[in-house]
């Protein structure tokens, strides 16, 4: 396995595919680097350096106790460049993932990157605040006491909201299946703390410090997290940035709209 040893001992698995102009994906909640497998294939097969690497305390990295807050998730990310020697770097990330690599941004600039998307992601802000019309605190304090009453099912239930097969999407057992084993080889303390991260990070300050090209990619029928306090408003606060709207799409875009997003982010860097 490659594994990267991070400044506080923990071990950050990563795979790292092909070789060319690199991207760099960050995954969603609460899963792993494998749900970027349709891209780091398509991508790698294209002359692309494709990495992905598994967050802490999901996957195969580590498991500490603490530590899932989006400033060390960025810090990680900025270690994991350093170590691969990544310059120019593209950076995509998926729902949760899209907190990382714009607080990475905030924190590390952007001397190393040379583009930015954001799939399906929570940012600027996915909670309600009193400035924010988000999705209400009631709905994240229901899914952190799902996870300790019964992860299994509630991961199991969770993937109909996921994928959008309620609302008519088809996709198969197979992929339902990895998805719940996905999800349960993570660390249930980081899958509980991490619904607090990006439900009630405010990334709104950080907009402002996205300097590179960026592509915002979000399905209009998200019912995970929802277009219009997420998507549209990140495309109106980047300066720049492109948005993209997939008409019946649902928050698995990566995999459900595999297709068109590998089409997609190709343009997007090769523009």
């Amino acid at each position: 396995m490659a594994l990267l040893k991070l400044r506080d001992g923990t071990d950050l698995y990563f795979k790292d595919r092909g070789s060319g102009k690199p991207i760099l994906f960050s995954h969603g909640w609460p899963l792993s680097a494998d749900m970027w497998d349709a891209q780091m294939l398509f991508f790698a097969s294209r002359g692309f350096r494709a990495v992905a690497f598994d967050r802490r305390g999901f996957g195969r990295s580590g498991q500490p106790w603490g530590g899932y807050d989006y400033d060390t998730f960025a810090d990680d990310i900025a270690e994991l460049i350093k170590y691969l020697d990544l310059g120019d770097v593209a950076l995509v990330g998926f729902s949760m993932g899209g907190g990382d690599i714009v607080r990475y941004m905030a924190r590390h600039g952007s001397s190393l990157v040379s583009k930015l998307a954001l799939v399906s992601a929570v940012t600027p802000l996915f909670g309600k605040t009193v400035d924010h019309d988000g999705v209400d605190k009631s709905v994240f304090d229901g899914i952190k006491a799902g996870l300790v009453e019964d992860r299994p099912q509630f991961l199991d239930d969770f993937s109909t909201l996921f994928y959008g097969t309620n609302h008519g999407m088809k996709v198969s057992q197979g992929v339902f299946k990895q998805t719940l084993q996905i999800g349960l080889q993570a660390s249930i303390k980081a899958t509980i703390d991490c619904v607090t991260a990006f439900s009630e990070t405010d990334f709104r300050p950080d907009m402002a410090k996205i300097d590179v090209p960026t592509l915002v990619i979000h399905g209009d029928d998200d019912q995970v997290v929802p277009l219009q306090y997420t998507g549209k408003l990140a495309a109106e606060l980047i300066t720049s940035a492109k948005l993209k709207v997939y008409s019946g799409a649902p928050h698995a875009t990566a995999i459900t709209h595999a297709d068109l997003l590998n089409a997609d982010l190709l343009k997007f860097l090769n523009s």
